[in-house]
Formats: C-alpha cells, structure tokens, sequence
C-alpha cells in the first residue's frame, strides 16, 4: 500500500492518547484530520508560534529543538510514526514550546485545537491519556537537563553511540555498526555541544580503540569498555 493510501485510522491507533476507542469513536477521529505532506528540511511550526493543533506523524521523522539566540540547537527528540507532537500547547492552551522540522520526507496528520478539545469533552479518558503522555516527556526533558548538568560532552557522546547501537545496530565480527546523522552539527545538538567538540571525541574513542569511523559510517569495536567508561563516569 503506498503512502498516501494508508489509512490514517491505521496510524492513530498506534498513538497512546487515542487509544482504547470505539470502531465509532476511532471512524470520527479519522474524519477531522487532516494529512499534511512535508519535505525534507521544512519547518513544521516554530518555537513561539500560536498552537494551531496537534500532529500525529504518520511516515517519516521530524525533530523537536530548542534554539538559542546564537543559533545553536538542542535537540529533545525524533519522533516517528505513530508519534503524537505538541500534546501541551493544544492542551493548556500556549504556544508551541520547541520547533519541529522535517528531517525526511513525510506526512503528519494534523488535528485542530478545535476538534481536540471537541473530542476531549466527549471522551473525558483522553484528557487522562494526554496527562500521562505529557507526564512522561516531562521525565525525558528532566533526564536531558541532568545529563547536560552533569556530564561532559564525552559521557554524552558515548551514551549515544550505545543508544543508536541498541536501536538500529547490526552486528558484525568487527563489533556494532551504525550510521551517524547526516553531519556532525546535527550529532552536536542531539547531545547539547558544538560540532568541533563531536569531532574531537570521536578521534579520541577512534584512537583508544573503542571505535571505528569510515564517514557517516561508527563500529562499536568494544562495546563493553564503552558501557564502561559510562560507569565510570556515572
């Protein structure tokens, strides 16, 4: 099925605010949304903008970040399908929080501020949904401020290098082998630095021995001694 066929009853059921709804319940959500197709590098909303809704992403990925005013960028997260986005603003009624880009060709469907609130006072377990949902962003926003508090650029590199090897790694003789973003700018707002400290860390782990580079392209050669140095370090 391509694309634009899928159903989008077939992706809001994998989003946890909505579940739990009736055949007739999930009929009415899938008619007031509205699919919205954005390319790659285009901006969704900005930070400060008037929330004009929520967005499900139905494929591809987009980034949420904070900005400063130098320009540099934190990233908070990448959301996929069956991601919901923007749950707080739509909720208590204030402007976007963060931006969000495309950062692959994709769809969101988009749902009104109006149609949200309509569906909440109808379906009051919503509400409760949302509440938990925002309650664990909450704790993943508190996890990347201790982190940025209290570790060094190293501790957070390392750290991501496990996380993308634990998530999308394939195993080899040589050790794990992931695929690094695009650019290392974009490498640096993920862990909160700035692209020459990237660089210098990991020409450092390349020479102890932890890994090795070819581009875009990291084996993890000693995954435990990386598990290690977060020990350490923790």
């Amino acid at each position: 099925m391509s694309e634009n066929k899928v159903d989008p009853g077939q992706v809001l059921r994998k989003v946890p605010i909505f579940s739990g709804l009736s055949d007739v319940e999930w009929n009415e959500l899938s008619q007031r949304v509205v699919p919205r197709k954005y390319p790659n590098g285009e901006m969704i909303f900005s930070e400060g903008d008037a929330c004009a809704g929520l967005f499900v992403v139905q494929s591809g990925h987009i980034r949420i970040f904070k900005s400063s005013a130098s320009g540099r960028e934190q990233v908070l997260s990448i959301d996929g399908p069956g991601s919901s986005v923007a749950e707080l603003p739509v909720f208590d009624g204030g402007s976007y929080p963060a931006s969000a880009v495309a950062v692959t060709d994709c769809t969101l469907l988009f749902l009104s501020k109006q149609d949200f609130h309509a569906l909440c006072m109808k379906y009051p377990e919503m509400a409760l949904k949302v509440l938990r949902v925002v309650g664990g962003r909450l704790r993943r926003l508190v996890g990347i401020i201790e982190e940025l508090s209290f570790t060094t650029v190293r501790h957070r590199l390392v750290a991501l290098l496990l996380r993308l090897a634990k998530t999308e790694g394939n195993k080899t003789e040589q050790g794990i082998t992931i695929t690094l973003p695009a650019h290392n700018q974009e490498l640096a707002a993920q862990i909160g630095t700035v692209r020459e400290l990237v660089s210098r860390n990991m020409s450092r782990l390349q020479q102890e021995g932890m890994i090795e580079q070819d581009g875009r392209t990291v084996i993890l050669k000693d995954p435990m001694g990386l598990q290690r140095t977060l020990e350490e370090a923790g």
